[in-house]
């Protein structure tokens, strides 16, 4: 009876550390998602996984979320994060689906990128940390910035 007891406590203890919290000032608070790499391998498709956990880009013109013009909100395909409203989306002729801002900026975090000899702002879901594309500080007004999001790394739920 007492090994049953000290293995539930074991679990329960190894649970509640499996995900932690993420403060940033003034943001909403979220549990990470923690999975290995073969959970991840068996929870998305070969194309999301290249996309969303090895930093692949999809072909530019070709993303289901493209030339997308629903109302609704675009998570996360990785983890369900809500991270950008149809109401800040626009075309910016990239070839990938662009917003000039984020829901919550607590939402998507960013990284100075240095691969393929350039210099550019990564963006990865703040929630499971997948690469979602990059941000650069060419777009409309207000915020002047153009999230290009790859369609892999993006469902979408359709508002009213």
């Amino acid at each position: 009876m007492k090994n049953k007891i000290f293995l539930t406590g074991i679990i329960f203890f190894v649970l509640g550390f499996s995900q932690k919290k993420e403060k940033i000032p003034g943001a909403i608070l979220m549990d990470k998602v923690l999975k290995s790499e073969q959970e991840w391998q068996t929870c998305l498709t070969p194309d999301e996984y290249q996309v969303l956990r090895n930093k692949g880009t999809e072909r530019a013109f070709t993303g289901e979320y493209y030339k997308h013009s629903e109302k609704g909100i675009y998570t996360c395909a990785g983890c369900e994060n809500e991270l950008f409203s149809s109401s800040t989306k626009y075309d910016s002729g990239s070839g990938w689906p662009a917003f000039f801002d984020a829901l919550d900026k607590s939402k998507v975090k960013t990284k100075r990128d240095l691969s393929y000899g350039m210099i550019r702002t990564e963006i990865t879901c703040a929630k499971c940390d997948s690469h979602l594309g990059h941000v650069f500080e060419d777009g409309p007004k207000p915020t002047g910035l153009r999230y290009c999001v790859n369609s892999l790394a993006l469902d979408f739920k359709k508002t009213n």
